[in-house]
């Protein structure tokens, strides 16, 4: 008797180009939107904000990075007939058990104090064995949404330590504590030009240029 072993995963689905037009970065983070504007410069899209056009934040539900950028992308394109970007990401720190992770934003509270934020890092870190060391990495999940419903995502990762006291006042959110891999500067410290070399936002954005823009 022959037995058929049947594939059970779906095809991948396939690319969709995107074209030279106006896109909504769906995000209410200046620094995310300074950064994502910078990086789509070179390929004629007009990006514009979610906050300029009145769109507002939807709750964060997912349980992780590409399932909240994938709810921020729909939200947006759905409210605004554009092809929407969105970014979800965040710090993971191995002595945390990858906390704070998909809630790193929200351990800057209300008001985003990221300043608050990195001393709590740090003052979980110092109740942990030193052992346990200071690994760190940023993720990041960037969604495309086109108001049709069809969505791409990709993911980017850099790794690197933590250091304390923060360093430099040239980045955003955990940047300042961030020091990676190799480096000798933070995230906070160095130029955005350079950080958007080797950051965990540009490793996801040359995976979406290779598939999408090119």
């Amino acid at each position: 008797m022959t037995i058929d072993l049947v594939d059970d995963d779906p095809p991948p689905v396939p690319h969709r180009r995107l074209a030279p037009g106006k896109l909504v970065i769906a995000s209410h983070n200046e620094g995310k939107v300074r950064e994502i504007r910078a990086l789509l410069a070179p390929f004629g899209i007009a990006p514009v904000s979610a906050a300029s056009l009145g769109i507002p934040e939807p709750e964060e539900t997912g349980t992780s990075f590409a399932a909240n950028a994938e709810l921020k992308a729909r939200f947006s394109a759905d409210l605004s007939g554009l092809v929407a970007l969105a970014d979800d990401s965040g710090l993971c720190v191995d002595a945390l058990h990858g906390d704070p992770g998909i809630y790193s934003a929200r351990w800057a509270g209300e008001t985003r104090d990221f300043g608050a934020a990195m001393r709590l890092v740090q003052d979980k870190l110092e109740a942990v064995p030193p052992e346990e060391g200071r690994d760190a990495h940023f993720v990041c999940a960037l969604t495309l949404c086109w108001p049709d419903g069809h969505v791409e995502t990709f993911e980017g990762r850099v790794d690197g330590t933590l250091v304390w006291p923060p360093r430099g006042d040239k980045g955003f959110g955990y940047d300042a504590m961030f020091l990676p891999i190799g480096g000798e500067r933070t995230f906070g410290e160095i130029e955005p030009d350079a950080k958007h070399a080797i950051s965990h936002r540009a490793d996801a954005f040359r995976k979406l240029v290779a598939a999408v823009l090119q």
